[in-house]
Protein backbone atom coordinates (compact mmCIF):
# COMPACT_ATOMS: atom_id res chain seq x y z
CA UNK A 1 0.00 0.00 0.00
CA UNK A 2 1.30 3.74 -0.70
CA UNK A 3 2.65 5.00 2.94
CA UNK A 4 1.11 8.21 4.43
CA UNK A 5 3.30 10.88 5.70
CA UNK A 6 0.91 13.39 7.86
CA UNK A 7 2.81 16.07 9.31
CA UNK A 8 0.68 17.39 12.46
CA UNK A 9 1.69 21.25 13.00
CA UNK A 10 -0.43 21.48 16.45
CA UNK A 11 -0.85 25.27 17.55
CA UNK A 12 1.83 26.40 15.54
CA UNK A 13 1.49 28.64 12.53
CA UNK A 14 0.81 32.30 10.92
CA UNK A 15 -0.28 33.18 7.68
CA UNK A 16 3.10 34.53 7.07
CA UNK A 17 4.81 31.31 8.32
CA UNK A 18 2.56 29.00 6.65
CA UNK A 19 3.40 30.35 3.24
CA UNK A 20 7.06 30.05 3.26
CA UNK A 21 6.59 26.53 4.88
CA UNK A 22 4.13 25.34 1.82
CA UNK A 23 6.20 26.86 -0.50
CA UNK A 24 8.67 23.85 0.87
CA UNK A 25 6.71 21.38 0.52
CA UNK A 26 6.05 19.58 -2.62
CA UNK A 27 4.15 15.83 -3.89
CA UNK A 28 6.55 12.98 -3.88
CA UNK A 29 6.45 9.73 -5.81
CA UNK A 30 5.47 6.89 -3.65
CA UNK A 31 4.15 8.52 -0.72
CA UNK A 32 0.65 10.34 0.01
CA UNK A 33 1.47 13.28 2.06
CA UNK A 34 -0.69 15.31 4.06
CA UNK A 35 -0.92 18.55 6.26
CA UNK A 36 -2.47 18.64 9.87
CA UNK A 37 -3.28 22.23 10.30
CA UNK A 38 -5.08 24.17 13.04
CA UNK A 39 -8.58 25.39 11.97
CA UNK A 40 -8.08 28.86 11.24
CA UNK A 41 -5.60 27.92 8.47
CA UNK A 42 -7.63 25.14 6.57
CA UNK A 43 -9.16 28.15 4.09
CA UNK A 44 -5.58 29.42 3.29
CA UNK A 45 -3.74 25.38 2.58
CA UNK A 46 -7.14 25.29 0.06
CA UNK A 47 -4.48 26.74 -2.46
CA UNK A 48 -1.30 24.17 -1.87
CA UNK A 49 0.80 22.04 -3.99
CA UNK A 50 -1.36 19.97 -5.78
CA UNK A 51 -1.13 16.62 -4.34
CA UNK A 52 -0.97 17.44 -1.04
CA UNK A 53 -4.00 16.39 0.60
CA UNK A 54 -5.44 18.57 3.83
CA UNK A 55 -6.21 17.20 7.19
CA UNK A 56 -8.03 18.60 10.35
CA UNK A 57 -6.32 18.72 14.12
CA UNK A 58 -9.73 17.32 15.59
CA UNK A 59 -13.81 17.60 14.72
CA UNK A 60 -17.15 17.15 16.85
CA UNK A 61 -19.07 14.64 17.75
CA UNK A 62 -21.70 16.56 16.82
CA UNK A 63 -23.17 17.32 13.05
CA UNK A 64 -25.32 20.81 14.25
CA UNK A 65 -26.52 22.75 16.72
CA UNK A 66 -25.48 24.66 19.83
CA UNK A 67 -21.86 23.54 20.32
CA UNK A 68 -20.19 26.74 20.78
CA UNK A 69 -16.80 26.32 19.56
CA UNK A 70 -16.92 23.09 17.98
CA UNK A 71 -16.35 22.26 14.11
CA UNK A 72 -18.42 19.54 12.45
CA UNK A 73 -17.35 17.31 9.82
CA UNK A 74 -19.43 18.20 6.98
CA UNK A 75 -17.08 22.12 7.58
CA UNK A 76 -14.33 20.11 7.07
CA UNK A 77 -15.13 18.44 3.82
CA UNK A 78 -16.43 21.79 2.72
CA UNK A 79 -12.68 23.04 3.02
CA UNK A 80 -11.57 20.20 1.05
CA UNK A 81 -10.44 18.17 4.08
CA UNK A 82 -9.39 14.59 3.14
CA UNK A 83 -8.13 13.34 6.92
CA UNK A 84 -9.00 14.01 10.88
CA UNK A 85 -7.13 13.52 13.25
CA UNK A 86 -8.59 11.94 16.44
CA UNK A 87 -7.68 10.67 19.55
CA UNK A 88 -4.69 12.53 19.71
CA UNK A 89 -2.98 11.93 23.02
CA UNK A 90 -2.65 16.29 23.61
CA UNK A 91 -6.74 15.72 23.60
CA UNK A 92 -6.68 12.77 25.69
CA UNK A 93 -4.34 14.08 28.31
CA UNK A 94 -5.13 17.86 28.21
CA UNK A 95 -8.83 18.00 27.23
CA UNK A 96 -10.09 14.89 28.84
CA UNK A 97 -11.51 13.05 25.93
CA UNK A 98 -11.92 9.31 26.57
CA UNK A 99 -12.16 6.57 24.43
CA UNK A 100 -15.78 6.31 24.09
CA UNK A 101 -15.75 10.07 22.71
CA UNK A 102 -12.95 9.09 20.25
CA UNK A 103 -15.21 6.15 19.19
CA UNK A 104 -17.96 8.65 18.31
CA UNK A 105 -15.47 11.32 16.63
CA UNK A 106 -14.36 8.75 14.39
CA UNK A 107 -18.17 7.78 13.44
CA UNK A 108 -18.59 11.56 13.13
CA UNK A 109 -15.90 11.64 10.50
CA UNK A 110 -16.21 8.74 8.68
CA UNK A 111 -19.79 9.53 8.33
CA UNK A 112 -19.16 12.78 6.32
CA UNK A 113 -16.63 10.73 3.77
CA UNK A 114 -13.06 11.69 6.32
CA UNK A 115 -10.62 9.24 7.16
CA UNK A 116 -9.95 9.66 10.64
CA UNK A 117 -6.24 9.12 11.62
CA UNK A 118 -6.88 7.39 15.20
CA UNK A 119 -4.13 7.97 17.74
CA UNK A 120 -3.43 5.74 19.86
CA UNK A 121 -0.24 4.84 22.58
CA UNK A 122 0.55 4.45 26.44
CA UNK A 123 2.04 6.49 28.74
CA UNK A 124 5.72 5.50 30.29
CA UNK A 125 4.16 3.94 33.02
CA UNK A 126 2.11 1.92 31.32
CA UNK A 127 4.59 0.61 29.35
CA UNK A 128 6.83 -0.33 32.32
CA UNK A 129 3.74 -2.00 33.97
CA UNK A 130 3.65 -4.15 30.74
CA UNK A 131 -0.06 -3.01 29.71
CA UNK A 132 1.14 -0.96 26.49
CA UNK A 133 -0.99 -3.79 24.52
CA UNK A 134 -3.70 -4.00 26.76
CA UNK A 135 -4.32 0.17 26.74
CA UNK A 136 -3.78 0.17 22.91
CA UNK A 137 -6.28 -2.81 22.53
CA UNK A 138 -9.04 -0.66 24.94
CA UNK A 139 -8.39 2.26 22.19
CA UNK A 140 -9.42 0.51 19.38
CA UNK A 141 -11.79 -1.26 20.71
CA UNK A 142 -13.97 2.09 21.39
CA UNK A 143 -13.25 2.72 17.81
CA UNK A 144 -14.59 -0.41 16.48
CA UNK A 145 -18.17 -0.24 18.87
CA UNK A 146 -18.40 3.41 17.51
CA UNK A 147 -17.84 2.25 14.05
CA UNK A 148 -18.16 -1.61 13.53
CA UNK A 149 -15.73 -3.95 11.40
CA UNK A 150 -16.41 -2.59 8.00
CA UNK A 151 -16.04 0.70 8.45
CA UNK A 152 -12.49 0.07 10.23
CA UNK A 153 -11.18 -1.17 7.14
CA UNK A 154 -10.78 2.73 6.09
CA UNK A 155 -9.61 4.49 9.09
CA UNK A 156 -5.56 5.36 9.47
CA UNK A 157 -4.22 3.98 12.79
CA UNK A 158 -1.17 6.56 14.42
CA UNK A 159 0.87 4.28 17.18
CA UNK A 160 2.43 7.58 19.54
CA UNK A 161 3.83 6.72 22.37
CA UNK A 162 2.74 9.28 24.48
CA UNK A 163 6.13 8.97 26.41
CA UNK A 164 7.87 9.88 23.16
CA UNK A 165 5.75 12.87 21.64
CA UNK A 166 7.70 15.87 21.99
CA UNK A 167 10.54 14.80 24.03
CA UNK A 168 13.23 13.63 21.39
CA UNK A 169 12.85 10.12 22.64
CA UNK A 170 11.78 7.40 19.51
CA UNK A 171 10.71 4.16 20.16
CA UNK A 172 13.60 1.64 18.94
CA UNK A 173 13.00 -0.35 16.37
CA UNK A 174 11.97 -3.39 18.33
CA UNK A 175 9.01 -1.54 20.23
CA UNK A 176 7.48 -0.14 16.63
CA UNK A 177 7.76 -3.56 15.19
CA UNK A 178 6.01 -5.53 18.09
CA UNK A 179 2.98 -3.05 18.28
CA UNK A 180 2.70 -2.33 15.26
CA UNK A 181 1.89 -6.06 14.78
CA UNK A 182 0.22 -6.52 17.58
CA UNK A 183 -2.13 -3.63 16.40
CA UNK A 184 -2.65 -5.12 12.94
CA UNK A 185 -3.16 -8.90 14.65
CA UNK A 186 -5.94 -7.17 17.28
CA UNK A 187 -7.72 -5.78 14.12
CA UNK A 188 -7.96 -9.16 12.47
CA UNK A 189 -8.94 -10.79 15.83
CA UNK A 190 -11.79 -7.87 15.31
CA UNK A 191 -12.53 -9.38 11.97
CA UNK A 192 -10.89 -6.29 10.04
CA UNK A 193 -9.41 -6.88 6.81
CA UNK A 194 -5.86 -5.28 8.60
CA UNK A 195 -3.64 -5.60 5.36
CA UNK A 196 -5.49 -2.96 4.10
CA UNK A 197 -5.13 -0.54 7.31
CA UNK A 198 -2.24 1.90 7.33
CA UNK A 199 -0.80 2.20 10.54
CA UNK A 200 1.56 5.21 10.73
CA UNK A 201 3.98 5.70 13.82
CA UNK A 202 4.63 8.82 15.15
CA UNK A 203 6.96 10.06 18.15
CA UNK A 204 9.84 12.36 17.52
CA UNK A 205 10.18 10.65 14.20
CA UNK A 206 12.59 12.88 12.16
CA UNK A 207 14.97 12.93 9.05
CA UNK A 208 17.71 10.95 11.24
CA UNK A 209 15.75 8.29 12.27
CA UNK A 210 12.92 7.78 10.12
CA UNK A 211 14.58 5.28 7.44
CA UNK A 212 15.37 2.90 9.95
CA UNK A 213 11.36 2.93 11.31
CA UNK A 214 10.06 2.60 7.61
CA UNK A 215 11.82 -0.31 7.21
CA UNK A 216 10.29 -1.98 10.16
CA UNK A 217 7.14 -4.36 8.87
CA UNK A 218 3.83 -2.90 9.55
CA UNK A 219 4.81 0.68 9.28
CA UNK A 220 2.71 2.48 7.07
CA UNK A 221 3.91 5.67 7.18
CA UNK A 222 4.20 8.24 9.96
CA UNK A 223 2.47 11.20 11.76
CA UNK A 224 5.00 13.98 12.10
CA UNK A 225 4.78 16.46 14.59
CA UNK A 226 7.72 18.99 15.02
CA UNK A 227 9.87 18.36 12.15
CA UNK A 228 6.52 19.09 10.29
CA UNK A 229 7.32 22.53 11.04
CA UNK A 230 10.65 22.69 8.90
CA UNK A 231 10.09 21.96 5.33
CA UNK A 232 13.35 20.65 4.69
CA UNK A 233 13.05 17.86 7.31
CA UNK A 234 9.49 17.49 6.50
CA UNK A 235 10.68 16.32 2.86
CA UNK A 236 13.28 14.20 3.82
CA UNK A 237 11.06 12.27 5.65
CA UNK A 238 8.99 12.12 2.92
CA UNK A 239 11.49 11.00 0.41
CA UNK A 240 12.63 8.16 3.18
CA UNK A 241 9.15 6.87 3.17
CA UNK A 242 9.32 6.75 -0.71
CA UNK A 243 12.31 4.78 0.17
CA UNK A 244 14.71 7.40 -1.09
CA UNK A 245 17.21 8.53 0.88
Amino acid sequence: MTRLVAGNWKMNGSLAANRELVAELAPHPGVEIAVCVPYPYLAQLQERPAGLALSAQDVSEFDVGAYTGEVSAAMLVEFGCRYVIVGHSERRALFGEDDALVGRKARAAVTHGLVPIVCVGETLAERESGQAMAVIERQLRAVFEALGCEAMQGIVVAYEPVWAIGTGRSATVEQVAQVHAGIRARLSAQGVSAEGVRILYGGSLKPENAAALFAVPDVDGGLIGGASLVGKDFMAICRAAAGVV
